[in-house]
């Protein structure tokens, strides 16, 4: 039986927090982890097409002659339904029919994320809200609106509107006073450190609301079943 690996595939190499390097750790624990790497779509010296390249004629020396790329994405958004596809398209031309890359569907898609996410809410409070990146692709945010209204929250996004901002002056206009921030991220970095930063502005606008900022999803042990999931389909 021919071996095969995995590549996960990160949007950017500047984000490699603490959490990651426990994520990478724990997923090289596993058994059978053997041919598992770790790619990034920006911020690194090589585009990712050819760090694909590179790992896969690793793979081809050992043997191996099947790669699976999984997006270690929240959000189908113009990274993963453009940028990703795109690339593994330029590695599979210039490897030919050496290896059989496949590229997995993108972690934001198990439905076990949301079951992670359900696990930091507090029936306390009268306000919550989920605050993502959010994407120029409609289709994506559209995710987090639904996966907001099954946890009765309201969704906020950093990149897009509507803002963390807008939200909560939203509903401190609706009179509430004991608000949950859910970011929806995958580990901390620099924007979760920003969204910090904002909380602290927005107590001092409204001196009267209590904030409960909850951190990223982190890597435990059920986020690593999930990507190791992936990683076996």
């Amino acid at each position: 039986m021919r071996c095969g690996g995995s590549l996960r595939c990160s949007n950017c190499r500047a984000e490699n927090t603490e959490e990651r390097d426990q994520e990478r750790r724990l997923i090289l624990g596993r058994e059978g982890s053997k041919y598992i790497g770790t790619a990034y779509l920006e911020l690194h010296p090589q585009p990712l097409h050819q760090q694909i390249i590179d790992f896969s004629r690793k793979l081809i020396a050992d043997g191996c002659r099947h790669l699976k790329i999984i997006p270690l994405f929240l959000l189908p958004g113009i990274h993963v339904t453009e940028d990703i596809p795109s690339e593994v398209e330029l590695a599979k031309l210039a490897l030919g029919e050496d290896i059989f890359i496949e590229l997995q569907p993108y972690l934001g898609s198990e439905k076990g994320l949301q079951k992670l996410l359900t696990k930091k809410i507090n029936s306390s409070v009268d306000g919550r809200i989920i605050v993502a990146h959010g994407s120029r692709r409609i289709q994506a945010n559209n995710i987090i609106e639904a996966m907001a209204i099954s946890v009765n929250a309201v969704a906020a996004y950093w990149a897009v509107s509507p803002s963390l901002q807008d939200i909560v002056a939203q509903l401190v206009a609706d009179g509430k006073k004991r608000i949950e921030i859910i970011p929806y991220f995958l580990f901390a970095g620099g924007i979760t450190d920003a969204i910090v930063e904002s909380i602290e502005d927005l107590k001092l606008h409204f001196p009267g609301v209590s904030f409960q900022l909850y951190e990223p999803l982190g890597a435990n042990g059920e986020l690593i079943d999930l990507i190791w999931d992936l990683m076996q389909k």
